[in-house]
């Protein structure tokens, strides 16, 4: 049987800088718990790869959306917890019930499910104001509640990423909410959150994007450090005579002889239409513009001033969260969860 050909596509991921992410979120946390929010394998980075790395930083606290995402790490867990946040369906019930991972129950049919079944410990949501997941105010009682093993109960900041009213409104809400349920920890801030101060730790905090490179507010600039690095290797080195024009649309006309580099990468793999004339690459200490659209798996870059770059040369493409974000018009959510499966994932 043939071995497959490496990858045109990489993505160079820092261990140390995603450690160094978790240990700063933990020491902002103060005396709460810090965990990790792993879902969409791990933000598309491979969660399994990043639960073993922050594991080895004292990490016992893990999240994902589903039960198919739980089944892909609990094996590398080792006795650590993890919480399913979208709770549990009829259809997840066997294999929670023999799971475990705790689900986070956010209806009473979900209360009345995992009761029912004698489910063993669970966390439960309280919405207290983003109307997505959660049970609302006036059904979060002790009497649903009674008779639940409850470990975390918990609540999502819908604007803790701005300056808003409604961050100390909602926190208002939890601390009233929480205080009637029996659990035993209690947790509201995920990364932006945690920026937010003391008030809004409580027992355990949910970082997920500034784990990966992201900055959630102003407080972590400076502090948070890149993580994900994409590559591509260039497929064919050509030149453009002035006046001719790049890529679908002809939205890029050269106004004299430019040379590019075509390269292997486009939104099929992540790298979305936004960033068209407006990427960069990076080599060396060059900073080579992105011409004309970008395409489902290829993009043009002009490499006028690197000479020496040939086919088969591999370009960095610049992908800092926040600047990246800025450029593109896409979130920093966007940009980590919608890396595709052509890129080989190298951990350094």
């Amino acid at each position: 049987m043939l071995d497959l050909p490496p990858a045109p596509l990489a993505l160079d991921l820092d261990s140390a800088a995603l450690r160094a992410n978790w240990r700063w979120l933990a020491r902002q946390s103060g005396v709460a718990a810090c965990g990790a929010a792993i879902k969409a394998n791990g933000y598309c980075l491979g969660a399994r790869e990043v639960v073993g790395h922050l594991l080895a930083e004292g990490c016992r606290d893990f999240f994902v959306a589903t039960w198919g995402e739980a089944a892909d790490v609990l094996p590398y867990l080792g006795g650590a917890s993890l919480s399913v946040l979208h709770g549990v369906r009829e259809e997840d019930m066997p294999f929670a019930l023999e799971s475990p991972a705790r689900p986070v129950l956010n209806s009473p049919d979900q209360v009345a499910r995992w009761k029912a079944a004698g489910g063993g410990a669970c966390d439960v949501m309280i919405d207290t104001g983003m109307n997505r997941l959660g049970l609302p105010p006036t059904q979060a009682s002790r009497a649903l509640l009674s008779g639940l093993t409850i470990e975390t109960v918990m609540s999502h900041l819908a604007c803790g990423d701005e300056e808003s009213p409604m961050n100390s409104e909602q926190l208002a809400t939890f601390i009233g909410l929480s205080a009637g349920i029996g659990a035993r920890r209690r947790s509201l801030a995920n990364s932006a959150g945690i920026c937010l101060g003391p008030d809004y730790h409580f027992d355990l905090t949910r970082p997920g994007l500034a784990l990966y490179g992201g900055v959630p507010r102003g407080e972590a600039s400076g502090h948070i450090s890149q993580v994900v690095r994409p590559r591509a290797q260039i497929l064919q080195r050509r030149t453009v005579r002035g006046g001719e024009t790049v890529g679908y649309g002809a939205t890029y006309v050269a106004h004299e002889d430019r040379e590019l580099a075509i390269l292997n990468l486009g939104y099929a793999d992540g790298y979305l239409r936004g960033f068209s004339g407006k990427g960069l690459a990076l080599f060396q200490d060059l900073r080579l513009p992105l011409v004309g659209r970008v395409s489902m798996d290829l993009i043009a870059i002009d490499v006028t001033a690197a000479a020496h770059l040939r086919e088969g040369d591999w370009l960095e493409i610049a992908f800092d969260l926040p600047t990246a974000a800025a450029r593109s018009g896409l979130s920093q959510y966007e940009l980590l969860t919608g890396l595709g499966r052509r890129y080989e994932r190298i951990w350094r």
